[in-house]
């Protein structure tokens, strides 16, 4: 890291680029925000808004199972209890007779009301409350590590995946009859979006982790003719939005994460009436 903080330093003529905190938001900000830009087009084509706020709001109870099972790194039991809710969440979706938005629904609010009932014993819920809002300010360069490992991973295993859940998305029992394996799939992709969801919720937060992977996809959705351009879009437009709000959260002293999310909301509002005109 202490070659990337040398070189930006150098190179780019920014205040912010003397302080190594927001040099490592900055490449914090170029590794989640194309990843949710990625997952988000999916999500946004299979209807799944409300499942990326229930893994956001399950986020309390996988911390508090780490702190009942004695594990230090919070981001471990996030991970985990956010794969488990969001199988256990398809499964149920798939098989049950209650809609979609019902069963998300049940389980997005037993989990968090759970996180919240073990995290509050004692009045102990004040230190977890950062949480709620996120700090892309605070991210390490260990943790940027991660992010770096996570993004490779999740780019692999989308080139894999995109066409057959594309076809997915567009029909499912048509992907059945030419042999896609839509559950396998479907598993695979609710498990990517927990694993990005979850490790990016320290630094997004539970309140804004969910605006920020929908709000690109659909403003790319607005404007874009083909598939291939929705993905594009989407990924440019979460990345545009990403470095602007955080900039501007530099500047204007505000929150980085509700800066990102009000600006990706202004070009969704921008491409819903450029749509609507055109």
């Amino acid at each position: 890291m202490n070659l990337i903080y040398e070189f930006m330093s150098s190179v780019l003529p920014f205040s912010w680029a003397d302080y190594k905190f927001m040099i490592n938001a900055f490449v914090a900000v170029l590794l989640i925000a194309p990843l949710m830009g990625v997952l988000g087009t999916m999500a946004v084509n299979n209807k799944m808004a409300f499942f990326s706020d229930a893994l956001g709001h399950s986020a309390f109870t996988g911390i508090a199972l780490g702190v009942l099972l004695g594990i230090k790194n919070e981001t471990i039991s996030l991970i985990a209890f956010g794969v488990f809710l969001a199988l256990i969440i398809t499964r149920v979706k798939n098989k049950g007779r209650a809609s979609s938005d019902t069963v998300i629904s049940v389980f997005s609010s037993t989990s968090i009301a759970l996180g919240l009932l073990v995290l509050s014993y004692g009045g102990g819920f004040s230190k977890y409350s950062a949480y709620l809002v996120g700090d892309i300010l605070s991210v390490t360069g260990n943790e940027i590590l991660c992010l770096l490992i996570t993004f490779v991973v999740v780019i692999i295993i989308w080139c894999f995946i995109y066409n057959k859940l594309l076809v997915i998305s567009v029909n499912r029992e048509l992907a059945a009859s030419r042999g896609i394996k839509t559950t396998v799939y479907e598993n695979i992709f609710v498990i990517v979006v927990a694993v990005v969801v979850m490790m990016s919720i320290k630094w997004v937060g539970i309140l804004l982790i969910n605006s920020l992977l929908i709000l690109p996809a659909a403003a790319a959705r607005n404007i874009a003719k083909n598939s291939r351009q929705y993905l594009s879009f989407s990924v440019l437009i979460s990345v545009a939005c990403g470095i602007a709000g955080l900039f501007t959260s530099f500047y204007c002293d505000t929150s980085a994460g509700a800066t990102i999310v009000t600006i990706s909301a202004i070009v969704f509002f921008a491409t819903y009436v450029f749509r609507k005109n055109k």
